[in-house]
């Protein structure tokens, strides 16, 4: 069984005992054990090749998918952003690391 969810401005599918980084919760305070619950589930497939899955138009309505934090700030790789114009001696050099939320799902329902 998996479900398709809308989780920070995109889509994931996830089946049970999944471990998934999210965006940010809380600022990084959230203590391991704390459970989460996705709302916006799109899609539900029961995986056994002969029951028909279902879809929302957007969302399913009664469905949804329960997670437990798993660590509640994790980083993620160092990017790093270059400028360069030429014959103009500019150069820039700037990184970016995003903070997650490690989230390990525990139930799919609907």
């Amino acid at each position: 069984m998996y479900a398709v969810i809308e989780e920070g401005g995109g889509q994931r599918m996830v089946r049970k005992d999944d471990v998934i980084l999210i965006d940010l919760m809380s600022e990084g305070n959230v203590k391991p054990g704390t459970a989460v619950t996705f709302d916006k589930v799109l899609v539900i497939s029961a995986g056994d090749g002969k029951a028909a899955g279902k879809v929302g138009l957007p969302y399913l309505s009664g469905a949804k998918v329960t997670a437990e934090v798993v660590e509640g700030l994790v980083k993620g790789d160092k990017i790093y952003i270059h400028k360069f114009r030429r014959r103009k001696g500019y150069r820039r050099k700037t990184g970016h690391r995003q903070k997650y939320t490690k989230v390990k799902i525990t139930g799919i329902t609907g």
